[in-house]
């Protein structure tokens, strides 16, 4: 039994044997499945800021304090951003999905950059501290290059 979006539309697919009563039990529990993952991988910006202190916390000891954190649908080619001067960070809604563990990435990241404004030896050593750092570089190289390749663009030279 699986149930996935295809576009607007809930696809749940359970075995042809069931009988009604079964059906509307297990479509009404796989569409409560989907719908509870999907919310975890779609969190609210107040839970992206919740998430973005616990990272802090953890990986920066604490230093980076973003003012906000919000989805942000204006992130044609990054996929995140933060502005120092007032301590904002908007993430891509392209992120909205993916791994959670690639999202945390994604906050990190930005959240390094509340603390190192480049992408130097400084900023990546403060990165190092998540262990899946390498992996979810990897991850979102790979959706860019089959966006871009889509597209027929080259990939993006910056890390963002």
């Amino acid at each position: 039994m699986s149930a996935y979006r295809d576009g607007d539309r809930t696809v749940v697919a359970i075995p042809a044997r069931f009988s009604r009563a079964q059906e509307r039990e297990w479509v009404a529990k796989m569409v409560a499945r989907l719908e509870d993952k999907e919310r975890r991988r779609r969190p609210s910006d107040s839970q992206l800021m919740e998430r973005a202190r616990e990272l802090s916390a953890k990986y920066l000891d604490g230093k980076a304090h973003p003012t906000s954190v919000s989805w942000s649908p204006h992130q044609g080619r990054r996929w995140g951003s933060c502005t120092l001067v007032d301590g904002s960070i908007r993430i891509s809604t392209r992120v909205q999905g993916m791994p959670e563990w690639v999202l945390d990435y994604v906050l990190l990241h930005e959240l390094a950059h509340l603390l190192h404004a480049g992408h130097g030896p400084d900023f990546w050593r403060l990165l190092e501290a998540y262990p899946r750092t390498e992996r979810a570089r990897g991850f979102l190289e790979g959706v860019a290059f089959v966006r871009d390749d889509a597209a027929g663009n080259p990939p993006p030279a910056d890390d963002d």
